[in-house]
């Protein structure tokens, strides 16, 4: 897909990875949809370097655990842009909790962020592409989707899902619709995490380093203009971490 001239609406837009995926589509020439819930001065400033730069740029709220709000945005991108080419589904809920301590509050966040908003955006946003003929969505998930770990389970059952999900959805949106996920292993570490659990991120890995924005932005980019032709795929771009 050629990116100059669509539109990408970027889930969790306003910091860290969503961030740089929105600067990256800017710099394809594509119109971004800022998305975020809490991060307004984040989104607003991210809207004002896309716009900076030449390309078109506007920030939308909603909270991603109501239903209703995910679908007025999506009516509210469509109804500022005219169109809508890319959903890329970076926003997340990631926190540690023991199992013996987990309550259904942390289950219900973490299965209504991370899963079911990834669907509901996906059926608000698939009848205009579908109309358009063509559109991508973009999941980021975890490689703790394919091998668990320990304190984070409603997380990591929710990532489950997304994988399970992208596959789900590629079928049924195909063969307008090309729907993939990126799996992603140690980047940006976690804000709470000490020196020392991040130096055992990095030694778990093969390549001994942490992962970078950067690498996701040019991993969701390639499923977005690199290929049409892989749907329903899942790149596990985790440093060689699920080897190790």
């Amino acid at each position: 897909m050629e990116l100059q001239g669509r539109v990408a609406l970027i889930t969790g837009a306003g910091r860290r990875v969503g961030r740089t995926i929105a600067l990256a589509f800017a710099r394809r020439s594509a119109s971004v949809a800022v998305h975020y819930r809490s991060s307004r001065a984040e989104a607003e400033a991210v809207v004002a370097e896309i716009t900076s730069s030449g390309a078109a740029a506007r920030a939308f709220r909603a909270d991603l655990e109501k239903v209703s709000e995910i679908e007025t945005m999506v009516a509210d991108v469509l109804g500022a842009f005219g169109r809508l080419d890319i959903v890329v589904n970076s926003a997340s809920i990631f926190f540690r909790r023991k199992f013996e301590e987990i309550t259904e509050e942390d289950w219900d966040r973490n299965l209504d962020t991370n899963l079911k908003a990834p669907f509901f955006l996906a059926k608000f946003a698939a009848p205009a592409m579908r109309r358009q003929g063509a559109g991508k969505i973009v999941n980021i998930g975890d490689w703790a989707g394919v091998r668990p770990y320990r304190n984070y389970l409603p997380y990591t059952v929710s990532k489950t899902g997304l994988i399970g999900l992208t596959r789900v959805l590629a079928k049924e949106l195909a063969p307008e619709v090309q729907v993939n996920c990126v799996a992603l292993g140690p980047v940006l570490a976690p804000e709470d995490y000490d020196p020392a659990e991040i130096g055992r991120l990095v030694e778990g890995t093969l390549v001994k380093r942490m992962g970078s924005p950067e690498d996701v932005a040019r991993a969701v980019l390639f499923f977005c203009e690199g290929t049409d032709f892989a749907t329903g795929a899942t790149l596990m771009l985790d440093g060689g971490r699920l080897l190790a």
